[in-house]
């Protein structure tokens, strides 16, 4: 039995509709795509798609209640809300910097959770 998805390609503006028919066995047929790219983009969506995950975790000593997190690399589409679970629960303590890991290999995902932003205690005695 053949079943078919419709991807849109996030890879350059053009953003082309991608058909993938899968024959069975992931033996698949893909049309409609402009570049090479494209097509490697719209196989891989549909084999394995992948995410960074941008969120917030909470933080003590800090201006805010939460700082900026993501994960260095893709991690697994199926792990995003275990991976959100995870996150919830975490609580860091400043300063930071930029890049700190928070959450090391991340559901043993081979990616880290990191900070996208960062404070040293400047900034906390400049309120």
């Amino acid at each position: 039995m053949m079943c078919g998805k419709i991807i849109t390609c996030i890879i350059c503006p053009l953003g082309c509709a991608i058909e993938v028919t899968d024959k069975g066995d992931n033996n698949l047929i893909i049309r409609k795509y402009q570049c090479k790219r494209g097509k490697k983009y719209a196989e891989e969506e549909y084999l394995a798609p992948t995410r960074i995950l941008a969120t917030t975790v909470k933080i003590k000593n800090y201006i805010y209640p939460v700082i900026s997190v993501r994960t260095r690399g893709a991690v697994p589409k199926k792990l995003i809300f275990d991976c959100m679970n995870i996150l919830k629960k975490v609580e860091i303590e400043g300063p930071v910097s930029v890049g700190d890991i928070v959450v090391e290999n991340i559901l043993n995902s081979g990616i880290d959770v990191i900070t996208t932003s960062g404070y040293n205690k400047r900034h906390i005695n400049n309120l």
